[in-house]
């Protein structure tokens, strides 16, 4: 027995110590990353002026630096200082970037363009999957690559169709120009969102059975949690806006409207995916409700910090995702792995680019041809042929969507010993690192000879409403029914005349006799 308690002893002695030892190199590995993260945001202020450089390309660069210096130091047998988690990624780094775009988005211009974003966001997502999908489908066994399987080319066709515009976004100004900004922004956001949720409606594909109603189902399923993650991000921004409006925490102390504000998106998201929704058109909607009502029940020092809170938790998240992007394209283990020649790479990650650049321009040009016949009677929302290569352009680049979504089709834990998923793995990395630094270097200098700033002719003051538009009032049941019948007629009219523009008529004058006075916010 008392041998027996020794060697036991001694063994729990040596786990301990292996614990302890492993647990020191964590904490190593975060040090050194977030000395990493911090030179990165210090280079990228000295940087913010330059007129090829943004911060997600230096980020990147960093990043690669790094790992090439991880590389050598470890005698090449790493280039990671963290290994990539699906966890970390969905559970804490993107609900603090989609939130914060949806509570920092021009709410006004926002849903004046909705038919447009939604236009190039949801139907425009499907038509570059259909288009990438076919195509790698057809041209990567030309080029000796037919290792994948039929549900790995429908994943494919979604992981590059998510875009990234984070890039773009950093040069355009939304106040100067208003309208692209916003459908810049809108269709990254809902591009996002939606590849996500078509990326699990595909997920649960039998491709042994695919037929005409399997796509039917799909739709549905789409359709269904598209709808239902909406919902629901929307019923927490209001529950949120009551409680704060009924309750007002700030009376004893603002630390707790403060935690109310940070903690409810978070629920809102986790909610979402704990009902295997969409937790990013979640903790978006909850976001923009949030800063419609919510925002303006909080103290005026709440107000700033919770804004800058948010701006800054996005920020860190972004930083995080680009840096960790360039360290991983000097893994060694994904190439090893993946054991391709250097010529079927090249011809690969060309293939993929082309497809990306065909199927962004195929919903692109013919959507905003539409969209500008839908909105025929609005000149605010015309989108010129200029405003259409931006919108391209800004769509050409992948980041940290696609480069998730990869890892979660072709690896496991971040971990593949398959080699045609390594060689997917590598694809994507690539791909995002080459679309972000050669795309992004050359978006200032594009926007800057597509739309210059003496010449930008989009802005418009907030105040483009005109006066009658103020004059079609709710129906009432104070007045007779003649008179309603009268205002119904105009209203209709008015409804197939200039559809969103009456719709958003109409929401100002409900949102300003009903919500406002329940969930908070100043009435107009």
């Amino acid at each position: 027995m008392e041998l027996f308690g020794a060697g036991g002893v001694g063994g729990m002695g040596l786990i301990s110590r292996y614990v302890n030892e492993a647990d020191h190199a964590q904490v190593v590995s975060i040090v050194l990353f977030a000395a990493v993260l911090s030179l990165c945001i210090v280079v990228g202020h000295l940087l913010h002026e330059n007129k090829w450089v943004n911060e997600s390309i230096t980020a990147i660069i960093i990043g690669g630096v790094s790992g090439v210096v991880v590389l050598f130091l470890s005698k090449g047998t790493s280039s990671h200082i963290l290994r990539f988690n699906e966890d970390l990624f969905f559970y804490y780094l993107l609900p603090p970037i989609i939130f914060n775009a949806g509570f920092q988005v021009k709410k006004k211009q926002f849903f004046r363009n909705f038919s447009t974003i939604m236009l190039f966001g949801v139907p425009g997502v499907f038509i570059s999957t259909v288009i990438i999908t076919i195509g790698s489908m057809w041209l990567f066994p030309k080029i000796g690559f037919n290792e994948l399987e039929t549900q790995d080319f429908l994943a494919i066709g979604v992981i590059f169709s998510s875009t990234d515009t984070v890039c773009t976004l950093q040069v355009l100004d939304q106040d100067e120009t208003p309208l692209l900004y916003s459908l810049v922004f809108g269709e990254g956001v809902v591009n996002d969102a939606t590849s996500v949720v078509l990326f699990k409606a595909i997920q649960k594909i039998d491709v042994s059975r695919i037929t005409g109603w399997a796509s039917v189902n799909v739709i549905k399923d789409f359709l269904f949690l598209f709808s239902t993650s909406t919902a629901l991000g929307v019923v927490v921004g209001l529950l949120t806006s009551y409680a704060l409006r009924t309750l007002y925490f700030g009376r004893h102390s603002t630390d707790r409207e403060c935690a109310i504000m940070f903690l409810m998106p978070y629920l809102s998201y986790m909610l979402a995916e704990l009902l295997h929704l969409s937790g990013i058109l979640t903790v978006f909607f909850c976001g923009i409700v949030m800063s419609h009502y919510a925002w303006h029940n909080v103290t005026e020092n709440s107000r700033v910090t919770t804004r800058h809170t948010f701006a800054t938790m996005s920020f860190i998240a972004e930083a995080f995702i680009f840096l960790y992007c360039g360290m991983d394209a000097s893994d060694v283990e994904k190439w090893k792995i993946s054991n391709k020649s250097f010529k079927t790479c090249i011809s690969m990650y060309s293939i993929i680019i082309l497809l990306i650049a065909v199927g962004r321009a195929a919903f692109v040009f013919p959507l905003s041809v539409l969209s500008n016949y839908m909105n025929k009677s609005d000149e605010r929302v015309s989108i010129t042929f200029k405003h259409q290569v931006v919108i391209w352009w800004a769509g050409l680049m992948r980041g940290a969507v696609s480069i998730a979504l990869a890892f979660k089709q072709f690896t496991y834990s971040g971990v593949t010993m398959i080699p045609a998923h390594a060689t997917m793995v590598t694809n994507t990395v690539f791909t995002v690192l080459f679309t972000t630094v050669v795309f992004g270097f050359l978006t200032k200098p594009l926007i800057r000879l597509l739309l210059p700033h003496h010449t930008s002719g989009n802005h418009h003051p907030d105040n483009t409403i005109p006066s009658h538009d103020m004059t079609l009032p709710l129906l009432s049941f104070d007045e007779s029914a003649s008179t309603n019948i009268l205002r119904a007629k105009d209203s209709i009219s008015m409804l197939l005349e200039r559809p969103v523009y009456t719709i958003h008529s109409y929401w100002r004058k409900f949102d300003d006799k009903y919500m406002r006075p329940m969930f908070g916010g100043p009435r107009r």
